[in-house]
């Protein structure tokens, strides 16, 4: 099975949202909790219990866990365990992107079965070249684990790079979608190569030919809308995960209060498939 057909799997039974856990400082703070690595445990707990057996796709941003150094790796290698214990699929949100070996230990850190760190699948950036991401893509195809590559983000720093065209005027972000359309192509069904493509965006890739998942951040407090995911999604509904982070974590720290929050959330999206 590959990560893709993994990733619909869970999502017939479970929200199709892709639930963000951001331990911002300021959001430990708003939840009562202090900002060291005894706040971080007590949130990410929360959210394990709160969205562990409810989300198909959970993506902890590494970041603000780095940011607590060893011991915050330590509460991300638990969180991560705990969410894949219950049913949830783990995209790590960390962004690698680099070349030759160094690239090769961070495909192995993420999506290797022996590493502490092991989730479901990554997000990558390929804009060292779409072609130096291929120990990660390769790694992903022998363990059916995931790669989600940032091609048309949400930012609006990303439009002067993304938008850029080659002579034929393709954009660089519609490039990196065929790249992993073509790599996806080896499959009969949903591969293992997804792509990030921003919900605020008027324009986006023509993803029709992708036959993998799309994350599609910037829903909630980036302003996107239930009705833009709609429209940017059509003819591939069932390919698309909605993210959501701060709009669903405000409702903290009550895990009832979390859970109440997907489950109104998720029903904001009416024409999606289960």
């Amino acid at each position: 099975m590959t990560f893709g057909e993994a990733l619909l799997d869970a999502a017939a039974s479970r929200s199709r949202l892709c639930v963000g856990i951001d331990p911002h400082p300021a959001l430990l703070q708003q939840w009562g909790l202090p900002v060291n690595v005894a706040g971080l445990e007590e949130f990410s707990r929360a959210c394990v219990e709160a969205f562990g057996d409810t989300v198909a796709l959970v993506k902890p941003q590494v970041a603000f866990y780095e940011a607590f150094g060893s011991a915050g790796f330590a509460v991300l290698e638990r969180t991560i365990a705990a969410l894949r214990a219950q049913g949830a699929l783990v995209v790590a949100d960390a962004k690698r992107g680099d070349i030759g070996s160094t690239m090769a230990a961070y495909a192995a850190a993420w999506l290797s079965d022996d590493s502490p760190l092991v989730s479901d699948a990554l997000t990558v950036s390929p804009y060292l070249g779409y072609g130096a991401l291929e120990p990660a893509l390769t790694l992903a195809e022998r363990t059916g684990r995931g790669v989600f590559v940032l091609a048309a983000t949400s930012n609006p720093e990303g439009r002067a790079v993304q938008d850029c065209t080659n002579v034929d005027g393709t954009t660089l972000s519609q490039q990196i979608v065929d790249f992993a359309a073509r790599d996806n192509a080896r499959h009969s069904g949903v591969g293992n190569i997804g792509v990030v493509v921003g919900a605020t965006l008027a324009d986006t890739p023509e993803l029709k030919h992708l036959r993998g998942p799309v994350l599609m951040p910037g829903v909630g407090a980036q302003g996107a809308t239930a009705q833009d995911v709609s429209e940017l999604a059509q003819g591939i509904e069932h390919l698309v995960f909605p993210n959501m982070s701060r709009g669903i974590l405000l409702a903290g720290p009550h895990v009832a209060d979390l859970r109440k929050s997907v489950a109104e959330q998720a029903a904001s999206f009416p024409g999606f498939p289960r």
